[in-house]
């Protein structure tokens, strides 16, 4: 990755992370939550039992789609983020073994951010000028060692109903070009050519074909891309949908719709409608079998205090 990619990346990273904002971003009426002041679970609360057997019912093929992509030492990510992975063998290849029967093993050591890959973007991850989800200021529930609320591992297993949209289909053009920003109008289109309405408690995924330019442009693939704008995050968000996700590294386009904000689309889902994300889905084979709705099934990795965690959801039909 040069240098100019780099520093964009770390510029707008580090304005997300920090929650620094223009004055169109700030707004005071987006807390307490409607889910109730004390809240921690967002728009997770709109999981239902009934929600489970609906979406169970669309399982006719028995097919299953992993929706996450390998993760490596060269998966694309935002600077300075990195994978790193130890295998270790105890007793050495040549040492003790256990046991009359000699076993052997090996254990690894995984040292790697959260947010690298396939990953879910927790309410601790976004926030406007130092307040996140439910008007919770930073300093009361992140620190060094972990998040006091808003860990991913207190998110209940999302089990619902799975809708892709294709907007390569919608928008003519695989991938969609990057800075190509997707709202309302394109959302209605793209769910209508799919046969589809948008519910409460669905998980949303777009599929861009933007994941194609991970392995041939690496660095482009994060510096840029295809992908949701505000009003279209807005609009989702008001049909009570769950998570939104894409096979895009950062689920809104870029560069932005205002050039002047820093990854409003997530501020506006995480930090003010408790609407999780998912990036880097791998829609590829869904979209080649032209699958509109599906159960959506996602067990994150419960790591405690974490803000994000690399995931492989599985869509099956």
């Amino acid at each position: 990755m040069n240098r100019s990619i780099t520093a964009l990346c770390q510029g707008a990273l580090l304005s997300g992370l920090l929650g620094l904002s223009t004055s169109s971003v700030l707004a005071d009426d987006w807390y307490p939550s409607r889910y109730g002041a004390d809240d921690t679970l967002g728009a997770a609360n709109n999981l239902s039992a009934d929600g489970v057997t609906k979406a169970a019912r669309l399982v006719k093929l028995g097919k299953t789609y992993p929706l996450g992509v390998a993760t490596g030492p060269d998966t694309p990510a935002y600077p300075p983020r990195w994978y790193h992975i130890t295998v270790l063998q105890l007793g050495a290849s040549d040492g003790a073994t256990l046991g009359s029967n000699k076993a052997t093993s090996y254990d690894d050591l995984l040292t790697t951010y959260m947010g690298i890959g396939s990953q879910i973007d927790g309410l601790g991850h976004m926030g406007v000028d130092h307040v996140y989800y439910n008007g919770t200021k930073a300093a009361d529930f992140a620190g060094p060692a972990g998040l006091r609320k808003f860990s991913t591992h207190e998110i209940p297993p999302i089990v619902t109903r799975g809708v892709l949209l294709d907007m390569t289909r919608e928008l003519g053009k695989n991938p969609v070009p990057a800075g190509t920003a997707f709202n309302r109008k394109e959302i209605d289109a793209a769910a209508k050519r799919a046969g589809v309405k948008i519910g409460k408690g669905d998980v949303v995924l777009f599929h861009t074909g933007w994941l194609s330019t991970a392995e041939s442009d690496p660095a482009n693939f994060i510096a840029q891309q295809p992908g949701l704008g505000l009003e279209g995050a807005r609009y989702l968000a008001g049909l009570g949908v769950v998570a939104i996700g894409a096979d895009t590294a950062a689920l809104e386009a870029i560069p932005h719709e205002d050039p002047a904000m820093a990854f409003p689309v997530h501020a506006e889902l995480l930090a003010k409608n408790g609407v999780y994300i998912l990036e880097v889905m791998n829609t590829t084979a869904l979209a080649a079998d032209d699958a509109t709705e599906f159960l959506f099934v996602l067990g994150q990795p419960r790591f405690v205090g974490s803000v994000q965690a690399i995931i492989n959801p599985v869509a099956i039909r």
